[in-house]
């Protein structure tokens, strides 16, 4: 598989820490926008763990095949 695509599954883990970040930095000041930031870390999440799971279906699918 190309190698580019594994490391993707780690932007999705880099988005959603910096959006844990920005909802602690902004729970208290500005919670709607801290909301917007706390879709965005759920959906970063899941990605990260969708990803993960079709990527090593498809390894493990391809090894089938070799």
């Amino acid at each position: 598989m190309i190698k580019i695509l594994k490391y993707t599954e780690y932007l999705y883990l880099f988005v959603a820490i910096a959006s844990i970040y920005q909802i602690a930095v902004l729970w208290n000041q500005d919670r709607n926008n801290a909301y917007i930031f706390v879709f965005f870390a759920v959906i970063s999440i899941f990605m990260f763990w969708f990803r993960r799971r079709y990527r090593k279906r498809f390894d493990a699918h391809k090894q089938e095949q070799d």
